[in-house]
């Protein structure tokens, strides 16, 4: 054993569609390896097709492989609950039935002690009206899904965001963790590496009229801007912390003038407050770590989301999607793979 496989420890973890509590944990810094696949029921060696059914006893999960010196089993704890609704019996979003239900398998006596501790600081936190309900269970023998299913984010990325955007599990998410975490998991996070510099710093940086835009809130002109009518693909990311925030395959014409795109790349980086300014109430979209004004939201916008995320070019760079490994988003670059 070498002395990297002596650092790693496995987590599991069942929140539904697997598809996306894998792409979820796969984004945490410390995670080497998530696998998806089936757990808790009494068939040996169980299909999609037999899991799916309900009459297996088996729920979709992921294991975990992580390095502990990097990200902590409560840390991980923290990822799972914020990617969840621990409050629904049935199944999870609009995926339904006892093979969706979310729970925490325990692999030993110390994550089961961690794992109590989390729900009870969940459920102390009065973040959810109902009651929680996610189960705490010893792990059993965990069999990997069918190779079509292991990171399906990554091979089927359009089939995906269509899942995804349609299944109400960012829509809830949104809602629900629209402020601070349970916990603060951010170091545990690659997201910990977006920062806001000094206002000196930005200053410097930023041209006036990014400055404006993103410090003061300010407006650029329409079909005046960089982004309005860019078609190349790739992703935009906030001008001053660099966090991901949308994607060209959610960008549409909206005839504004003005980049407008279906949803975020990353729900987790939006931030959506009040704006009642000018005399009407909107709804301003920020930045979660830079802190930025990018523009505001409309429920106006085409399928299948019906949203218009109107965004400041100002407050955005483009980054082609053969500059995405350069740049160190190579993550993304499997989203325009064959495009």
């Amino acid at each position: 054993m070498t002395k990297s496989e002596e650092r790693t420890e496995t987590a599991t973890f069942a929140g539904g569609c697997f598809w996306c509590v894998e792409s979820d944990f796969e984004k945490v810094e410390g995670v080497l390896e998530v696998i998806s696949g089936y757990t808790g029921g009494h068939l040996e060696n169980p299909t999609y097709e037999q899991v799916s059914s309900g009459r297996s006893g088996h729920v979709e999960a992921v294991q975990v492989i992580y390095d502990p010196t990097k990200v902590s089993y409560e840390q991980l704890l923290d990822v799972f609950w914020r990617h969840i609704d621990p409050t629904d019996p049935d199944g999870q979003f609009v995926d339904r039935g006892p093979q969706y239900r979310s729970a925490i398998f325990y692999h030993n006596e110390e994550q089961r002690r961690l794992a109590e501790t989390s729900r009870q600081k969940l459920e102390a936190s009065g973040r959810f009206s109902r009651p929680i309900v996610t189960e705490i269970l010893q792990s059993k023998k965990f069999y990997p899904a069918e190779e079509y299913h292991q990171d399906f984010h990554a091979k089927s990325p359009l089939r995906y965001h269509f899942y995804r955007a349609n299944s109400g599990r960012d829509a809830f998410l949104k809602k629900v963790w629209k402020e601070k975490p349970v916990s603060d998991m951010s170091s545990s996070m690659s997201d910990r590496s977006w920062g806001k510099p000094d206002d000196e710093e930005l200053r410097k940086r930023l041209t006036p009229i990014q400055y404006k835009v993103t410090q003061q809130n300010g407006t650029e002109p329409p079909f005046q801007n960089e982004y309005w009518n860019n078609k190349k693909p790739g992703i935009y990311v906030d001008v001053v912390s660099g966090e991901p925030l949308f994607s060209s395959l959610d960008k549409f014409d909206s005839g504004t003038g003005w980049p407008s795109f279906t949803r975020p790349l990353e729900p987790d980086h939006i931030v959506e407050r009040p704006d009642r300014s000018l005399f009407m109430v909107r709804t301003e979209v920020r930045s979660r770590y830079g802190d930025s004004h990018l523009g505001h939201v409309f429920d106006d916008g085409p399928p299948p989301t019906g949203r218009r995320y109107c965004i400041n070019s100002a407050a955005l760079r483009f980054i082609a999607a053969e500059d995405l490994e350069k740049e160190g988003y190579d993550r993304y670059a499997p989203l325009f793979q064959n495009k």
